[in-house]
């Protein structure tokens, strides 16, 4: 009867065994037998009640078939016990991961490489296959260079850097290129051990870039600096190299630290700057070709690998503010004078104004000092007129001579650009490159030549004639000398009555003295009232004094009696 119906205790006893059972075998990594396959799943035997069913693709390594037969042991991860079909539920995928987890994580602690294989692609980059345990491997981490196919590298064993491992998520981020570029800096280390400065090898160039080239060693890449190529200058690598060609190159120089070589081609020719002073004394005309043009002047290659430099300064003897490529252009030959020779800094300085006369001279020569010219009126300043002349030079006609009488500012005004004038060559600065001008000195200097003969000193006597009657007074011109003046109102007459500007009308001649003439501003200064009261004190001089009893009136009407008789 117990045995039919067996007891409470009994029957605890039987639950507490199978999740005791159940506990230990949930979750954990166990071995079993394959008793079956059928079709794609392989019946395993874990030692539980019932058996599970594993797919078969999962005993396979990835992209590759399984090689599982009847009676072999193979370690399962036990989901569940018993599923709703009454199977265990298991996978060796699961199980491989979990070892593979183990080592990978002690392999990582040590920074050990480990083995794998790339089998699919995704984004960004590949899945790794690293003995069950799946990882990610960046795009930019399969090789040095970026390469456009995979494909020779998928299914085939490769080594591998872990560089990161999260379990909770279940990443694994490798790199096969951290292998790679470890092993070339072995690489790098030994072949860089057995090279000298100085010495001469063969390499390969690989790559071509603006600046120069990469040469292959034999396992090591050198830079051969396009400044190293060839004594002369070369614009780009390209005129000389090509990729996939040998050449014979000197070790310059290696840094033992970072491995980096630098190669040149030129040192194994003859160094054309050897004894360049005796080739290329100071003065000496020579024939160049133009390689390049830059803001500061041009380079003239005078042999292969001899330049020189023409300053923009030394481009022109007029044009002063003009880009060189305006005056040169590459490629074009020109006669050319050495100015300085450097073999030290190795800088030739030249020429090419030099080898035209200077214009400066030649106007000089053809136009002395007191000679006539004519130009146009090229530009208008603050302080004179620019006149374009003979051979491309500008002379400057200063403001103060433009006219003998007027101000420079005033008169400047009349002129017009593009306008032909004439002036006088007053002084030629050679040197300076200045030629001053004059206008001026081409018309009549009436108050020059009167102070000349002393006719307008202060206190001389001069007849006027009115050209213009003005609220201040009245512009006269000195009748025997051509030269304008002005009378002040107040010195317009003796009378304070007369001293009214409307009295007098244009054309109108009258008398004055002279009460200032200033040679060096040629001011002049005439005066009607200082006439008056000279000839009264003239008059009381010759015909006695009030003190006589006579009056002003009596020895005026005798001074002008006399004077009617002498008339």
């Amino acid at each position: 009867m117990s045995e039919l119906n067996p007891s409470r205790e009994d029957f605890a006893s039987l639950l507490e065994e199978s999740f005791t059972e159940r506990d230990a075998a949930e979750g954990a990594v166990v071995q079993g037998v394959v008793t079956a396959i059928e079709k794609d799943m392989a019946i395993i035997d874990v030692g539980l009640k019932v058996e599970g069913r594993v797919p078969l693709k999962e005993f396979g390594a990835k992209g590759k078939e399984s090689e599982l037969k009847v009676g072999d042991k193979v370690e399962v991860y036990v989901e569940r016990i018993e599923n709703a079909l009454g199977e265990a539920m298991l996978s060796r995928e699961k199980a491989r991961r979990e070892e593979s987890w183990v080592k990978l994580e002690e392999k990582f602690a040590k920074g050990e490489r480990v083995e794998g294989f790339i089998f699919n692609q995704v984004k960004g980059g590949f899945t790794v296959d690293l003995d069950g345990a799946v990882a990610f491997l960046p795009r930019s981490q399969v090789d040095i260079r970026p390469i456009r196919d995979v494909t020779p590298l998928m299914h085939t064993p490769q080594p591998f850097e872990i560089l990161k491992m999260d379990k909770r998520r279940g990443n694994i981020v490798v790199s096969r290129r951290t292998v790679l570029e470890e092993s070339r800096a072995e690489q790098r280390s030994e072949i860089v051990q057995n090279l000298e400065e100085g010495q001469v090898v063969e390499g390969v160039v690989k790559n071509i870039t603006d600046y120069g080239a990469f040469v292959d060693l034999g396992g090591i890449d050198g830079l051969l600096h396009v400044t190293d190529m060839a004594w002369r200058r070369v614009n780009h690598p390209t005129e000389i190299l090509n990729i996939g060609q040998t050449v014979k190159v000197q070790i310059i120089r290696i840094n033992q630290e970072t491995h980096r070589i630098s190669l040149g081609m030129k040192q194994l020719e003859a160094d054309p700057w050897d004894g360049i002073g005796g080739k290329y004394p100071l003065g000496k005309k020579v024939m160049g070709r133009v390689t390049n043009i830059t803001d500061y002047g041009a380079f003239v290659e005078l042999e292969p690998g001899i330049e020189g430099l023409i300053h923009v300064s030394e481009m022109s003897w007029t044009k002063k503010n003009v880009h060189p490529g305006k005056i040169l252009s590459t490629t074009q030959e020109v006669e050319v004078v050495v100015l300085e020779v450097d073999p030290v800094k190795r800088r030739i300085s030249l020429g090419l104004k030099q080898t035209l006369e200077n214009p400066w001279e030649v106007f000089e020569r053809n136009h002395p000092v007191g000679s006539v010219v004519e130009g146009e009126v090229k530009n208008k300043t603050e302080f004179g007129l620019f006149i374009g002349l003979e051979g491309e030079v500008d002379g400057m006609v200063h403001l103060s001579d433009l006219d003998w009488n007027r101000p420079g500012e005033q008169v400047i005004e009349e002129y017009k650009r593009g306008e032909m004038v004439k002036a006088q060559v007053l002084d030629v600065d050679v040197e300076k490159e200045r030629i001053s001008l004059g206008i001026k000195q081409l018309g009549h200097d009436a108050v020059g030549e009167a102070a000349a003969s002393g006719d307008l000193r202060k206190g001389a006597v001069v007849t006027c004639e009115v050209t213009g009657v003005k609220d201040g007074g009245v512009e006269v011109k000195l009748v025997d000398h051509d030269v304008d003046a002005f009378i002040k109102r107040s010195d317009l007459s003796r009378d304070r009555d007369e001293q009214r500007p409307e009295r007098f009308s244009v054309g109108q001649k009258v008398d004055a003295r002279v009460t200032l003439f200033d040679k060096k501003t040629r001011k002049i200064n005439v005066s009607i009232k200082a006439l008056e009261i000279a000839e009264e004190k003239e008059a009381v001089a010759q015909y006695g004094s009030t003190d006589s009893g006579a009056s002003l009136g009596d020895i005026l009407g005798a001074a002008l009696k006399k004077q009617g008789t002498d008339d």
